[in-house]
């Protein structure tokens, strides 16, 4: 059955304006973005199969161009619309971050850093630099590394810091496997970062680690 023969009240795009974007389950999202479907399925059909072959928005949003075509219905022209609007958002995200105090906007700096690592296959240690208001000098990914762990040197992170007159750090990093607590080494390196960073006159404010739907941070749970 196609779409326009559901009733009024049960399409995606008429239920988003009369209730809210947050109504719609995530097939029916997905579906207004896909806007149509193929032969003999639905664009919610098609935004199911999508989700049930990926699992989830985060390995969707994550898939490569390859492993994203082969589902039929898919091509490389969605494939870069669906980039383009994940781009807009982490760079609406980033904006919100570098318009205020970014322990004033945790809820902005968790959003920023689920939507920049959820899903990646490879560890990634990033680091957001401020200033002494706390405004977001600059947010970067600096090191990457296997499925299990990454090479952190905290002179590189020194020296990056110095060069961008930092006053402040907070780092960030994900868990591929999806378990959210930190490791013995997650803990080491902190304290390790936090310690050359002191030399120099720079805070580390906090350390998130993004894993799965999860974002820890050290701050909350006392453990910087």
């Amino acid at each position: 059955m196609s779409i326009t023969d559901w009733p009024v009240s049960e399409r995606p795009r008429e239920k988003l304006l009369q209730r809210g974007a947050s109504s719609l389950s995530d097939a029916e999202l997905l579906a207004i973005f896909l806007r149509t479907g193929v032969i003999g399925k639905s664009a919610v059909d098609l935004a199911r199969e999508l989700l049930t072959r990926f699992g989830d928005l985060t390995h969707l949003f994550a898939a490569g161009e390859k492993d994203f075509c082969a589902t039929h219905g898919m091509g490389q022209a969605k494939y870069v619309q669906l980039q383009a609007v994940l781009e807009m958002s982490r760079r609406a995200l980033q904006e919100s971050m570098h318009n205020g105090d970014a322990l004033n906007s945790p809820s902005a700096v968790r959003d920023y850093l689920r939507l920049l690592l959820r899903g990646r296959e490879q560890e990634v240690f990033m680091v957001i630099f401020l200033d002494a208001q706390h405004r977001v000098i600059a947010a970067e990914e600096m090191f990457r590394g296997t499925l299990t762990q990454t090479s952190v040197y905290p002179r590189e992170v020194i020296k990056r810091a110095l060069a961008l007159n930092a006053a402040a750090v907070i780092f960030a990093h994900n868990h591929p496997s999806g378990v959210e607590e930190p490791s013995q080494s997650d803990r080491m390196l902190t304290d390790a970062l936090k310690q050359a960073l002191q030399l120099v006159d720079v805070r580390v404010l906090d350390h998130f680690i993004v894993a799965g739907a999860g974002c820890l941070s050290f701050a909350e749970k006392g453990m910087l």
